[in-house]
């Protein structure tokens, strides 16, 4: 099948992947422009630009396909349908209607749960059990369109960048799955029920507030993990959180009252002595308080413009005594 791709970051790579490797001809790639990265601020390709290339696919990054020159460039590629995969520009009515079958996306979300940018990380944030990817024929409106095919996976406690790989796997399977018997998918309509919208990720919302519930500060962390890290901030530096267990206050014994505590290790017979206002460390093991009588204890962390570690690492040569506060 004569295909023209449209996509951006790494999650839209496995699908341009697996339509060259089912024999489909991608006539063209559609890529947001180099952006500067890096410590040199040099111009970077996007993840499919270097891939499409890699395989001899022509790439086009126009700014906007708003303009009739770069609409008609479009059309004139012939292509019988057109594959969206985290693209990043909205698409108008005249590229949506210039392929014969249309234009088909790899979302990220079980829609209409997640509609927009953000569906992984507002997924995890909202403590859903679940998640997927929909194959769905794009129309006007915001991840409107009606659905092809859905897969499910479960979130457990995976991180944004885990199930965002795990998802791009799932999706470029759905897409060739789909292309292979079109006629064989038939396009199911959104529920009206249920919709949500994923916006765009704030740099402010990776902050953490322990006044919040362990629980929802673990989600936090999982959510931003890789990027762009939770984080709190200590003596004026910032730390960004990757990975982190919940640790629960001691529970009630079977007779009633709680479990005694084991004299001189600040430990119960369940695990640590939970005391202190939130946001402070309750041990030497950074242990934290949070809201609710609960504590997040950090797994592995970043220092500013220093590679991830585990904490007991970082602890060795950086001591945050009981006591402290950390926010």
């Amino acid at each position: 099948m004569k295909i023209v791709f449209l996509g951006t970051p790494q999650f839209a790579v496995p699908t341009l992947e697996a339509l060259i490797a089912a024999g489909h001809e991608v006539v063209a790639a559609y890529t947001q422009p180099p952006r500067p990265a890096g410590r040199g601020k040099q111009l970077q390709p996007s993840a499919v630009q270097r891939r499409a290339e890699a395989n001899g696919i022509a790439v086009r990054y126009p700014a906007s396909l708003k303009g009739a020159d770069e609409q008609a460039q479009f059309a004139a590629l012939g292509a019988n349908v057109a594959v969206v995969a985290a693209y990043g520009l909205i698409l108008p009515r005249a590229i949506l209607e210039a392929p014969r079958l249309g234009c088909l996306n790899v979302h990220g979300s079980l829609l209409p749960r997640w509609r927009g940018a953000a569906p992984v990380q507002r997924a995890i944030l909202a403590g859903d059990a679940e998640t997927g990817v929909t194959i769905m024929q794009m129309e006007a409106g915001l991840d409107t369109g009606p659905m092809l095919a859905e897969v499910r996976t479960p979130i457990d406690r995976k991180t944004a960048g885990e199930l965002t790989d795990e998802i791009a796997a799932l999706g470029a399977k759905a897409m060739v799955d789909v292309l292979a018997d079109l006629a064989g998918h038939s396009a199911i309509a959104q529920p009206d029920e249920g919709v949500n919208y994923a916006s765009k990720i704030d740099k402010a919302e990776a902050r953490l507030d322990f006044t919040a519930p362990a629980e929802q500060i673990e989600r936090q962390i999982r959510a931003f993990s890789p990027a762009p890290g939770a984080f709190f901030e200590l003596a004026g530096e910032r730390f960004r959180v990757l990975a982190a267990e919940i640790i629960d206050p001691p529970g009630p014994r079977a007779g009633g009252g709680l479990m005694p505590e084991t004299a001189n290790s600040g430990l119960s017979a369940r695990g640590p002595r939970l005391r202190g206002d939130a946001g402070v460390t309750l041990d030497n093991a950074l242990t934290i308080a949070c809201g609710g009588g609960g504590a997040i204890r950090p797994l592995t962390i970043q220092r500013a413009g220093r590679p991830a570690m585990d904490v007991a690492s970082l602890l060795h040569g950086y001591a945050i005594p009981s006591g402290t506060r950390v926010g």
